[in-house]
């Protein structure tokens, strides 16, 4: 796992490569093992591999989303907010275990913040999704996550570069 962590970053930019369907079905099973709180899994996600649909998705936000432009698929990470208070945990969780599982299938991927973002000045980003899959009203939307086989790897942040004084024993 460390190398996992070690190794990933964000890409941008995908190559035109077809994944597997087995590793399309091995994301599904992450997405489905990630915790939840109390296991309620409020989450629900929309794997999307229709290019003209990935298109419309990518006019999310005002300029657009990068990632969108090339990724052969983007997941869409929503939750029934009704089932649980912590809906927006669970899909980070979530969303975050779909980043590390693409990792470790040699694929690259790359998180989308939807919630809290806006599509124009008068539609959010999350209701024009909501609009554009058909998404019931009681469900949020919180990300997207991008994967694809990377045009080009970017290399993991050098130990030196950590934080570590971020880190405290005992007390702030």
């Amino acid at each position: 796992m460390i190398e996992i962590l070690r190794n990933r970053r964000s890409i941008r930019k995908y190559t035109d490569q077809k994944i597997e369907p087995e590793k399309i079905e091995l994301l599904k099973e992450a997405a489905l093992r990630s915790p939840s709180s109390k296991n309620i899994n409020p989450w629900e996600f929309i794997f999307v591999d229709d290019k003209m649909l990935i298109e419309k998705l990518k006019s999310c936000k005002p300029h657009g989303v990068a990632p969108l432009s090339t990724a052969p698929l983007a997941i869409v990470v929503c939750a029934n907010e009704t089932l649980n208070d912590v809906w927006v945990e669970d899909c980070s969780i979530a969303s975050i275990l779909l980043q590390l599982t693409a990792q470790s299938l040699d694929l690259g991927s790359c998180w989308v913040q939807i919630r809290k973002r806006m599509h124009d000045e008068t539609i959010s980003a999350e209701k024009y999704i909501q609009d554009l899959l058909n998404i019931r009203e009681n469900f949020r939307v919180l990300s997207i996550v991008t994967v694809g086989y990377p045009e080009k790897w970017r290399e993991g942040k050098p130990f030196d570069e950590l934080q570590f004084e971020k880190i405290k024993i005992n007390k702030m």
